[in-house]
């Protein structure tokens, strides 16, 4: 039998602890779980690429079967081709997700019959973290300590300082 092999997207710009426990969660279902980073390079992001990445690397170096990769230019179902993953991974917070999720969904399964969607559903403690509420709290000044792992903190106070 063949590994299972899934892959989680998404901008990560920055990672948060919801994502992080989608990751922790999805990697107990795949022998190998692939998190893409995935950017339009015509865009500004809040944190670069190379920060997004050494930090998501880092916050989930304790998970053995994860490994993090970076795309920009491609579909989903393209680069879940490539690497062999036969199942996409998305998280839930509320009913508004699961509506913008099942867009994507119609054009994947369109494009690629052979890759499945499954979702999880955040955890209540996470439900109202995005990272779109952290980089608010950040351009105020506030301290996003308890919504962001550790080593992400530490990717966006190097960042500050260049």
């Amino acid at each position: 039998m063949s590994d299972k092999i899934g892959l989680f997207t998404g901008s990560f710009d920055p990672m948060t602890n919801g994502h992080l426990d989608i990751i922790e969660r999805a990697s107990r279902l795949f022998d190998k779980l692939y998190v893409g980073i995935f950017f339009n390079p015509h865009k500004q992001g809040f944190l670069p690429i190379e920060n997004r990445k050494r930090g998501l690397e880092k916050a989930l170096g304790h998970l053995e079967n994860v490994e993090v990769v970076a795309s920009h230019d491609e579909l989903v179902v393209d680069v879940a081709k490539r690497l062999g993953a036969t199942c996409l991974v998305r998280g839930l917070r509320n009913a508004s997700d699961l509506q913008y999720e099942a867009s994507f969904d119609y054009y994947n399964h369109q494009l690629s019959s052979d890759i499945e969607t499954i979702y999880l559903h955040s955890r209540p403690e996470h439900l109202y973290i995005s990272s779109s509420g952290v980089r608010e709290l950040l351009k105020f000044g506030q301290d996003i300590a308890c919504y962001v792992p550790e080593s992400i903190l530490e990717e966006i106070r190097n960042e500050k300082k260049d």
